[in-house]
């Protein structure tokens, strides 16, 4: 999911096994709860792009102007003249959802339900329980063998749509500790002391940054962070889960100073090993 826009340390393997491999008799619901912001947004996408479905469809009941469909239908009057009103988005796409699961498997997210018309909690209950969309007089009926629905909401789900989904909370930002070390990102023993102080000032922020963010900020310290303000700067910057006020709190100076003397410490070893001087009295074997 990391290569699709998704990187977070805590593990939904279970959640995504209870979702996809349990017996149903409807269309397969992920309820996806969460803190508030786009994370639940990026979770959605990332996911059905990384589960491979060739079928991807989104829509946010929050968007006042909505993409234009693909297929723009005419006009249409009833047997009176009476001009019948456009088709509504939501209406559009669930029946292009149901369309395409007969024939691809299809993930729809439908995002924002907290700001739907109450009625349309009901039809998309219908559908999950049901397995059909009625649009005017017309019937859509879905494949629930290749069709998956993601709803996304910052409020509870309608009961009865809740009772046939499985809920999955996404934090703000990464809760689960990674312990790293040094050698899969290329140095040795000596690097552990700034590993060492870097986990240290962690724990005490209370962050938990995730592999691609580790890398960076490690990056930044060995060839830009020389003083605890250019690494208060570098943390903000790359941990998206590292409090500002928290970040700014004089009672991890100490913290911050010694991941500084850390990373300075091994940027001497580094350059001591680089150039080949390793000798005591600072004399090198090419010097003999």
């Amino acid at each position: 999911m990391a290569e699709n826009g998704f990187e977070s340390n805590d593990d939904y393997e279970f959640q995504l096994r209870c979702l996809l491999e349990s017996p149903t008799t409807g269309i397969r619901t992920l309820n996806i709860e969460g803190e508030g912001e786009r994370r639940k947004t990026a979770f959605a996408n990332a996911l059905a792009r990384s589960l491979s479905f060739p079928c991807v469809l989104y829509h946010d009941f929050t968007d006042r102007h909505p993409p234009p469909p693909d297929v723009i239908l005419p006009p249409t009057r009833d047997e009176l003249g009476r001009e019948e009103p456009p088709i509504d988005p939501l209406d559009q796409i669930v029946s292009e959802a149901c369309a395409q699961s007969e024939g691809d498997p299809t993930i729809l997210i439908l995002d924002q339900i907290q700001a739907a018309d109450f009625r349309d909690h009901i039809r998309i209950h219908r559908l999950v329980a049901n397995g059909y969309w009625d649009v005017r007089d017309g019937r859509y009926f879905a494949n629930p063998n290749r069709l998956l629905l993601f709803l996304i909401s910052e409020e509870p789900l309608y009961h009865s749509l809740r009772k046939e989904s499985f809920r999955v909370w996404i934090n703000r930002h990464s809760e689960r500790q990674l312990v790293y070390h040094p050698t899969p990102f290329g140095l040795g023993p000596e690097a552990q002391p700034l590993f060492d102080a870097l986990a240290g000032l962690f724990r005490a922020l209370g962050a938990a940054p995730t592999p691609s963010e580790f890398t960076r900020i490690l990056s930044d310290l060995r060839l830009h962070a020389r003083t605890t303000e250019q690494l208060r700067l570098s943390l903000y910057g790359r941990s998206e889960g590292i409090d500002r006020e928290r970040l700014a709190d004089p009672s991890h100076e100490e913290l911050l100073r010694r991941v500084v003397e850390a990373s300075q410490a091994l940027a001497v070893i580094e350059h001591i090993e680089l150039s080949g001087d390793q000798r005591p009295g600072g004399r090198s074997e090419a010097s003999d």
